[in-house]
């Protein structure tokens, strides 16, 4: 009686699951581009923690096991684990075995949207993958590398403390911003206990500023020949220290994104690197994992803001590191970026902005010959659709009265100063300016990890094709092999080329005796470069993008044989007769 009970019961259960199911299925229809019916719900129009970050990343990583696992590469400075997603079809090799595309983000810590940006590559690849063949055959060619935060203990300082939108970019408490031997140990004042550092005014018979009577939110400078209600006293805080500055030791400043081991630069060249290149635990962390993962190809890391595609160089004296060949496969992709993402320019770093030394961008490609992005996330033009034209705060309030309905401004409140008196405190919100509002982040985020998928989709992709037999005479034969690479990037960038950076590619056929191997240089005018060492596996200097490379053996036997390419950043390809 009791196992006709379970059976029963087994049943039901599952018609109710089937029954969920289909309600569920009743519930909803796909829009175009969007997984349906996701395995883990995450939503995109809020923030998350680092936990929170990591807590998604597991349920990823536990909801495609055939596609996606989760490891720490290291410890952050305050010991949380840097968690990054492998994500490959790993039924199709290896990931170390397949072009990689890594992805970061949040290297500063006000920088948080680049966080769920990454964390919405993850999810969307993951989530596709089992209906889109695009996806599919993606996984099975490319691999992923994705850490949303590499900057964890900052990310959450950030959340958790008090901060304005530009504070803090580090993490650790270790300089003196003001040189007064304090190292911000009197840290940020929130006098009002809301999380953000906003303004402060206070009535004066001398100000220079009244309310705007149309929208109190606002001040208005008075004419030169008038007298105004309120003075300016800056920042919320207090002066802790004495000097007459507030908050002016809010955090000991570095700068993580000047720690790297390219074009670095002491401290006193450029403010906010430390003591030597990969002081920072977290960037050794990325570094030692670049290193032991030759095949990344591609890289992309997301800051904010201004709605840019960044490459390098980061500074002028670095000019010559960039080869011309490369420039173009860099303004290929980045003018498909431009298009793709609404808004968003494609410039150079020294040239178009600020001199950077030390950077991330240039690291990956300077020592590993890695074509890497810096995208600067969140663009005005997403507001309205058109360009800002300056109009600054103007338009600030504006996006708050009409999209934000008042949720991004914390407005005037009278507060007992110590110092001060009775002053106002009142202002835009730290989550507000630099980084998006919830209703953008989707779009913006699909938008840019569309573009990094495209990216990751022209690092190399290798095929054998058109083998071809010649009969010699004397029991001997030519064979010769077209090595095609399909894709834009070339398996080797010029800098890499230039400083031997990654061995060779590898063309190697076995099954049969060979007399001979030669890279052919030129089949028509019968140029050929002979290996002598070794011909069974001929050493090629690069495949470039869009290119085929020929490579010929003499065989004295060998009717069933195959040919194997072998390249670090292009995979793996084979060929069998």
């Amino acid at each position: 009686m009791k196992t006709t009970k379970l059976i029963v019961g087994l049943a039901f259960s599952a018609l109710s699951l089937t029954s969920i199911t289909a309600n569920a299925q009743d519930k909803f229809f796909q829009a175009v581009g969007t997984p349906y019916m996701p395995k883990v719900e995450i939503a995109f129009n809020r923030y998350y923690t680092y936990e929170g970050l990591v807590d998604n990343m597991k349920k990823i990583a536990a909801a495609h096991p055939d596609i996606a696992k989760i490891e720490s590469i290291g410890k952050s400075y305050e010991g949380r684990d840097m968690m990054t997603l492998t994500i490959t079809d790993f039924s199709t090799g290896p990931d170390t075995d397949k072009p990689a595309m890594w992805i970061d983000g949040n290297i500063h810590s006000n920088e948080i949207q680049g966080g769920e940006f990454a964390l919405y590559a993850a999810w969307y690849l993951t989530e596709m993958h089992a209906d889109n063949e695009f996806i599919q055959q993606l996984l099975k060619d490319k691999t992923f590398y994705i850490t949303p935060t590499i900057n964890p203990d900052a990310r959450n300082d950030f959340f958790n403390q008090p901060n304005t939108a530009n504070s803090p970019r580090s993490g650790m408490m270790v300089l003196d911003n003001d040189r007064d031997g304090l190292n911000g140990e009197d840290g940020m004042d929130d006098l009002d206990g809301d999380g953000h550092i906003t303004m402060m005014i206070r009535k004066s018979p001398t100000g220079r500023f009244i309310k705007d009577p149309q929208d109190p939110r606002k001040l208005i400078m008075v004419g030169a020949d008038k007298v105004g209600e309120y003075e300016m006293l800056g920042q919320e805080g207090t002066d802790g220290d004495g000097d007459g500055r507030v908050n002016d030791d809010g955090v000991g400043y570095y700068d993580p994104n000047r720690d790297w081991g390219w074009n670095w630069q002491p401290d006193y060249i450029q403010r906010g690197a430390l003591r030597y290149p990969f002081t920072l635990p977290e960037n050794r962390n990325i570094m030692e994992f670049v290193m032991k993962h030759p095949n990344i190809a591609g890289a992309q890391s997301f800051h904010n803001s201004g709605g840019m595609i960044l490459r390098g160089p980061g500074a002028e004296e670095d000019v010559s590191t960039y080869n011309r060949e490369d420039i173009r496969i860099y303004d290929a992709i980045a003018s498909k970026g431009e298009e793709m993402i609404p808004g968003y320019r494609y410039l150079t770093v020294y040239k178009d902005l600020y001199s950077v030394f030390g950077g991330e961008l240039d690291w990956f490609y300077g020592t590993r010959g890695v074509f890497t992005y810096s995208n600067e996330l969140m663009n005005s033009y997403l507001y309205f659709h058109k360009p800002s034209q300056g109009r600054g705060q103007d338009e600030m309030f504006e996006v708050d009265e009409l999209l934000t309905m008042g949720d991004a401004f914390v407005m005037w409140h009278e507060f007992e100063h110590p110092q001060f008196g009775t002053v106002e405190i009142g202002g835009f919100k730290k989550t507000f300016g630099r980084a998006h509002p919830g209703f953008l982040l989707e779009q913006d985020a699909h938008r840019n990890a569309a573009f990094t998928i495209y990216h990751a989709y022209h690092t190399p992709k290798l095929s054998v094709m058109d083998v071809k037999e010649e009969d010699l005479g004397g029991g001997l034969k030519a064979i010769t092999a077209t090595i095609f690479n399909e894709r834009l990037m070339p398996t080797h960038a010029s800098q890499d080329l230039k400083h031997h950076i990654e061995r060779p590619d590898y063309v190697t056929i076995s099954g049969a005796k060979v007399v001979a191997g030669f890279v052919v240089e030129d089949e028509d005018f019968k140029k050929f470069s002979e290996q002598k060492m070794n011909p069974e596996k001929i050493a090629v200097a690069n495949i470039p993008g869009m290119t085929a490379v020929k490579v010929k053996w003499i065989v004295s036997s060998g009717s069933n044989y195959t040919i194997t390419v072998d390249s670090a950043k292009g995979g793996k390809a084979s060929w069998k007769k």
